[in-house]
C-alpha cells in the first residue's frame, strides 16, 4: 500500500504537462524535463491534476507507483522553482572559484582540482568557501554535488573538506585524548 503514490500532484498554471503514452514531458518557467515511465505504472492528467495508478497490484509495483509519483512532482517543482544545495569548504587554505562552467577546487592536492560543470547547473561561490549550486533536476543536482564532495570529503580529526551545508561530522578524538 502505497501512501504517498495515491496523494494527487496538483500542477500550478503555467506547466504544461504533455503525456506521450509512457512518457512525460513537464515544461514551465525555467525549462523542459522528461522522463519515461515503466508499463506497470499508469499516469492520468486531467483537470490540472496528475494521478499515478497501478496496472498490476504487486508490492514491487507499489513501490514504483510512489517513486514514480515522487519522481513526477520533483519535476513540477524543478520548472516552477528549481533545486538548490550548498556546498561548504573547510581547511586552512582550502579555497574554490567558478570559472563560466569550470569549477576549480584548491583542497590540499599539489595541483587546483577542475571539475567541469554539466550544462543543466549553475555555480556560484561566495566567500571563496560557500559552493551554491542551482539546476532544475533534482537528480543532476544530487548526482554533481556528491561528485564534488567526493573531491574531498570531510575527515572526522579536524573535519577538514567538502562538506553540505547541513551536514554534520562526527569527529574523533585523536592521540593524545586515547591517553
Amino acid at each position: 500500500m502505497s501512501r504517498i503514490g495515491k496523494q494527487p500532484i496538483n500542477v500550478p498554471a503555467g506547466v504544461k504537462i504533455d503525456l506521450e503514452g509512457q512518457h512525460i514531458i513537464v515544461t514551465g518557467p525555467k525549462g523542459t524535463l522528461n522522463r519515461d515511465i515503466i508499463t506497470e505504472i499508469e499516469v492520468v492528467y486531467q483537470d490540472n491534476v496528475i494521478k499515478v495508478n497501478n496496472r498490476i497490484e504487486t508490492t514491487r509495483v507499489n513501490a514504483f507507483r510512489g517513486l514514480t509519483r515522487t519522481l513526477i512532482n520533483n519535476m513540477i517543482i524543478g520548472v516552477v522553482d528549481g533545486f538548490k544545495k550548498v556546498l561548504v569548504i573547510e581547511g586552512v587554505g582550502y579555497k574554490a572559484n567558478v570559472s563560466g562552467s569550470t569549477l576549480t577546487l584548491n583542497v590540499g592536492y599539489s595541483n587546483p582540482v577542475e571539475f567541469d560543470l554539466p550544462k543543466e547547473v549553475t555555480a556560484t561561490v561566495a566567500g571563496n568557501t560557500k559552493i551554491t549550486l542551482e539546476c532544475i533536476s533534482n537528480e543532476m543536482l544530487g548526482l554533481v554535488a556528491a561528485k564534488i564532495r567526493q573531491v574531498r570529503k570531510p575527515e572526522p580529526y579536524k573535519g577538514k573538506g567538502i562538506r553540505y551545508e547541513d551536514e554534520h561530522i562526527v569527529r574523533k578524538v585523536g592521540k593524545a585524548g586515547a591517553a
